[in-house]
């Protein structure tokens, strides 16, 4: 393995959009990269300068661990861009992160999150000092040892919950712990014990399945990384309503992802077949023809077929165009009955077996 991917796998501040891990003697200017990790904000405004006269938007968004990300407001003596570390207000003490969007874009990225500008906002005490930086490395190095002695602290006292991630804030003041659970938990026992190990502040946070996942990360049935833990920041609500619509089979170890709830990409297509089975007739309406009538089956959205097969008796099903099924549907409103459904079927193009050809008439027609 080369230094370079050793560096990454090492690189405990990949999750807080750091493509290597601060130093304490450096300026750290080139730390904060776009796209290291997830919600990452681009600034499309950052070549339009501003307005003759206009002011600076005194709110900018700082970044912090995995999706959590806050807007901070600065004095009109701070001069921040995106990348700086500053030092913010936190509860108690200070924390540590990363100026992700200034000026503008921060300002439109507030209007579409709904965030209160009027509001109290946390301030920004100042760009991180040498101080503020050791501190905040030595607080992201604890984490994962102390994710796992929290583990085994829990499964000690018997407590049916899983702790997924531990976040400490910048200064080792405070700890955050992100926990699943199905049933509601008593943790003040362990509360007390976390307390006398880690000398810390203790919070316990619960978040959903969808939530654990996204922090955890994992390789999805698609063969590619978790959209959760990639780009996706609100999870909506997936119903089977979604899979009936792409005619899907309702498989629950099919439809489910790492998670355990149904697949979040159910919805990304819903809206488009929503839009596309507008054109198709109900399918409980049944096709009228002198040889009997004919129930639907189920639909090819993109080849715009509709599969019906006769009620009476025992045949295939048949592949209707779309358009034929209409002018059908239509002649059944005027009282008019075609002969058979096999008249509207629709038929494939004649493969041709160019190797063992029986008949050279079909090869001269592709000459």
């Amino acid at each position: 393995m080369d230094e370079k991917k050793e560096n990454i796998l090492n690189n405990n501040f990949l999750s807080r959009g750091c493509s290597a891990a601060p130093r304490i003697y450096d300026k750290n200017d080139h730390i904060y990269k776009h796209g290291c990790c997830k919600l990452d904000s681009y600034n499309f405004l950052s070549d339009i300068p501003p307005a003759d006269g206009a002011k600076t938007f005194p709110n900018v968004e700082v970044r912090f661990k995995n999706s959590r990300l806050e807007f901070c407001h600065m004095t009109e003596e701070q001069d921040l861009k995106i990348g700086d570390i500053v030092a913010v207000e936190g509860s108690p003490g200070h924390d540590i992160g990363i100026v992700s969007l200034t000026g503008e874009a921060a300002r439109l990225q507030m209007k579409k999150k709904n965030a209160d500008v009027k509001g109290e906002l946390k301030k920004i005490y100042r760009k991180a000092r040498v101080t503020d930086i050791e501190k905040w490395i030595k607080a992201v190095e604890k984490e994962e040892s102390t994710k796992f002695k929290t583990r085994e602290e829990a499964r000690k006292l018997d407590l049916q919950m899983k702790i997924n991630d531990i976040e400490y804030q910048g200064d080792s003041t405070k700890a955050t712990f992100y926990y699943t659970a199905e049933e509601r938990v008593d943790f003040r026992e362990l509360i007390k014990v976390l307390a006398d190990e880690f000398k810390v502040r203790i919070e316990m946070r619960q978040i959903g399945v969808r939530q654990e996942a996204s922090r955890l990360g994992g390789m999805g049935s698609c063969g590619r990384e978790l959209c959760c833990s990639t780009w996706m920041t609100r999870f909506k609500s997936v119903s089977t309503s979604s899979a009936r619509q792409q005619q899907l089979s309702l498989n629950p170890q099919k439809l489910a992802g790492q998670c355990g709830k149904l697949k979040c990409c159910l919805n990304f297509e819903s809206a488009m077949y929503e839009d596309a089975l507008n054109e198709f007739p109900n399918s409980k309406v049944v096709l009228k023809t002198k040889k009997g009538d004919a129930t639907h089956h189920k639909n090819d959205v993109f080849k715009k077929l509709m599969w019906y097969s006769y009620a009476e008796e025992r045949s295939d099903i048949m592949a209707i165009p779309l358009d034929k099924v209409k002018k059908i549907i239509r002649d059944n409103e005027k009282g008019i009955l075609p002969e058979k459904l096999e008249d509207f079927a629709f038929v494939k193009d004649k493969k041709v077996d160019f190797e063992n050809a029986a008949d050279q008439d079909d090869l001269k027609r592709f000459d």
